[in-house]
């Protein structure tokens, strides 16, 4: 991913990248309540892309100082290939696969026992160019689950509404061939995003509103062009109040923006410059500011506002060097953890940008979950860190193997963290000592 030697290596990358984040998602769209409408926040709540707030926070959460032996396999289940994060709702799991390039499946479990409860599939398969074809072609987008829904976005964007207790189809909807748009290059990323009683994602033909009921496409906008290189999206939208104002929070491939969910409108967007639109990660939203870091680019910190007679503004706070990858930070304290292009781990001042520290390299992606005092990380090569989060230094307290090829976000609820192996789904639980 991070061997970028001439173009074709570099679109091969703009797919992993694509794949394992924006929405690393999964077969079923990867929706989110950040108002917390119908899913509220906290410890018990992993049902979208990056868990309650869609920014890898779970405030509440106490986990053991160690992971060696109080990390404990309670089951795994083989699976075909799937770059989605697993979701939780109530008593249940969900995971969703492509199988002999074919089909998209997804299947509930029963979180307690590892008993199949259901699965459905459906034709979904869509080929990607040849000179990414390395880096697979199955499904990536994460789920969105909330009563009642449990929302799919497909490698074809094709957006799928299921029960999540029964796996009965409430509505599906092939968007290329209802709405007329064209697939994206490397398939569908985004992880779809559910606020009350509509569905946002970012398709082939820009950012739309889905009515969560029906499946109806209500309004459509930051359309792109048939460009490899600046149409489709790679990140994921997130909903924030900024400067009092509710709105979605969306990185398409050239700009950082801000959209009204009533209407659609575009209250403010700015450009970031990413190498061939690799603008994957997910927007930080950290009050009414904003911090991103482009794939071969810069990172930076962006302040929004709306005291100006004209409306909304946009400034730089900081830009500098650090370029990021695939993977989505996290702040803590006044400090961005942020995984690298160069795979490395590093800390970053909120405030000015200065570079804390930076670790050596630890692997292609890491996923990052935290409490607010110790961050989860799991890495490509199937290894968990439990880090220290510290202005000074790269702390890792422990680490355990949890699976051998992971580029699916971790999920942690409770004393839950279910890992996506790239063969397999794997629940583990803390236990209270190393003993037991």
């Amino acid at each position: 991913m991070n061997r970028i030697i001439h173009a074709a290596l570099v679109l091969g990358a703009v797919l992993f990248a694509s794949m394992r984040d924006a929405g690393s998602a999964s077969a079923a769209d990867s929706a989110v309540t950040t108002t917390g409408d119908q899913t509220g926040s906290g410890a018990s709540v992993w049902n979208q892309w990056r868990g309650p707030d869609r920014d890898g926070r779970i405030p509440g959460s106490s986990w053991p100082d160690k992971l060696d032996g109080r990390l404990q396999l309670q089951w795994s289940k083989d699976h075909s290939p799937s770059y989605s994060g697993p979701v939780l709702l109530d008593d249940l799991v969900f995971t969703t696969e492509t199988i002999d390039r074919k089909y998209e499946q997804v299947t509930a479990y029963r979180l307690s026992d590892g008993q199949m409860v259901w699965n459905r599939r459906w034709e979904g398969h869509m080929a990607v160019p040849f000179f990414a074809a390395k880096n697979g072609d199955w499904i990536r987008s994460t789920p969105a689950c909330v009563p009642g829904h449990l929302v799919i976005l497909g490698m074809r964007d094709v957006l799928v509404s299921l029960d999540p207790q029964t796996g009965q189809e409430n509505w599906r909807n092939d968007l290329p061939a209802s709405e007329g748009t064209p697939l994206q290059p490397f398939g569908a990323v985004c992880s779809p995003l559910i606020d009350g009683d509509v569905v946002y994602v970012q398709s082939g033909g820009g950012l739309i509103e889905v009515d969560l009921a029906t499946g109806r496409v209500l309004w459509t906008v930051l359309g792109g062009s048939s460009d490899m290189m600046s149409s489709g999206a790679f990140s994921s939208p997130v909903m924030a109040v900024i400067a009092g104002k509710k709105q979605l929070v969306v990185q398409t491939r050239l700009e950082l923006c801000g959209v009204d969910p009533d209407d659609g409108t575009v209250l403010w967007k700015t450009p970031v410059e990413a190498f061939r639109g690799m603008n994957i990660l997910t927007p930080l939203v950290i009050g009414d500011r904003i911090f991103t870091a482009a794939h071969s680019g810069r990172s930076h910190l962006f302040q929004i506002a709306n005291d100006d007679p004209d409306g909304w503004t946009v400034n730089e706070v900081w830009s500098q060097k650090t370029q990021g990858y695939m993977s989505s930070p996290v702040v803590i304290d006044g400090n961005v953890y942020l995984h690298l292009k160069n795979q490395r781990f590093t800390c970053l001042d909120l405030q000015d940008g200065s570079i804390r520290w930076t670790s050596r390299p630890i692997g292609d992606y890491c996923s990052l979950v935290h409490n607010d005092r110790q961050i989860l990380s799991l890495a490509n090569d199937g290894v968990l860190r439990l880090i220290e989060p510290t202005s000074d230094e790269f702390r890792v307290v422990d680490a355990a193997q949890v699976a051998t090829d992971s580029w699916a976000h971790l999920a942690v609820r409770d004393d839950l963290v279910v890992v996506r192996d790239l063969k397999s789904l794997r629940l583990y639980r803390w236990t209270d000592s190393a003993n037991r």
